[in-house]
């Protein structure tokens, strides 16, 4: 599992940051790939990656302002040009998929797969044997959500060398020792399952905040998140200007990360004004309250490792 940022900008592009764009690389885990926002150029940032848009698989969409959709259709067209048939869900609030169809057919342009919209609500909004995804909504003027993707924890690996060494060979008895079962062999030996299969592994969590004022009920969202994405559009001493313009400074961001018990907090969602210098005193400012806190550049690539 694996974070690359490819837009980490507020607003408007920059020479220094494009607007919002983040994949999370499932690629060990399903061969997939999952996008959360897809501001202009999005496309554009991906050629100087090693992502296959083919392999994109979801899309969440935190909210509907255009530095977090305006890089969509292009998006969505030119998958369709390099071959990709496999249909995407694409997640987000009441208008998305107006948006969406508009923009398509009004430039005439036709997809070689089909496009399944799931409209936002609090709560669950996807689940299956490996993931679940919960959104929340967030204080952004017009609808804005943050989203929990919880990883099902992994079981334990058969220990099939400790098995060989025993000269236990390959066949059904592997499936039952691997379930914990005592097993009596053929030559009458007594099998512990247990001691054959190795320690199961707490999947990972990642919360992932769309542009939003501070608010407490985020901690409790982002409980126990390995990596929490957070916005931090302005300084410390911007309190009431983050207010008034809907968004959040660095040290709300880490007061939520920290109250959360998180294990490390992405900074994004920069604004233009901060340059490599500035930036940086945004991240130590953070820091103050939350150590473990980063500042996002575009191509930064987070792998998250198991506990």
């Amino acid at each position: 599992m694996e974070l690359e940022f490819l837009g980490t900008g507020a607003g408007v592009p920059a020479k220094h940051r494009n607007v919002s764009s983040l994949a999370l690389k499932l690629l060990a885990e399903r061969n997939a790939i999952w996008l959360f926002d897809c501001g202009e150029g999005t496309q554009m940032q991906i050629l100087r990656t090693t992502i296959r848009p083919r392999k994109i698989e979801k899309i969440f969409i935190s909210h509907l302002h255009g530095d977090h959709i305006f890089g969509l259709p292009g998006l969505l067209s030119s998958r369709s040009f390099q071959g990709g048939e496999e249909p995407i869900e694409l997640y987000g609030p009441a208008g998305l998929e107006s948006y969406v169809r508009t923009s398509l057919q009004v430039s005439k342009t036709r997809l070689a797969y089909p496009l399944h919209f799931i409209e936002l609500s609090e709560g669950v909004i996807f689940k299956d044997k490996q993931f679940t995804v919960e959104c929340m909504r967030l204080d952004h003027g017009i609808d804005s959500y943050g989203f929990r993707v919880t990883e099902a924890n992994h079981e334990g690996m058969l220990q099939v060398e400790k098995l060989a060494e025993l000269g236990i060979p390959a066949g059904p008895v592997y499936g039952k020792i691997k379930q914990g079962q005592t097993v009596t062999l053929s030559d009458g030996r007594v099998i512990d399952g247990k001691e054959f299969v190795g320690s199961s592994k707490k999947g990972r969590i990642v919360t992932i905040f769309g542009d939003t004022r501070f608010t407490d009920r985020s901690s409790q969202f982002a409980k126990d998140s390995d990596v929490i994405i957070h916005e931090s559009t302005f300084n410390k001493n911007e309190a009431k200007l983050a207010h008034a313009y809907f968004h959040s400074t660095t040290q709300q961001a880490a007061m939520i990360a920290k109250k959360a018990q998180a294990k490390k907090l992405m900074l994004t969602h920069i604004s233009a004004r901060y340059l490599a210098k500035q930036a940086k005193e945004l991240e130590e400012e953070a820091q103050e309250i939350f150590p473990n806190t980063q500042i996002a550049k575009d191509f930064d690539s987070i792998d998250i490792p198991f506990s």
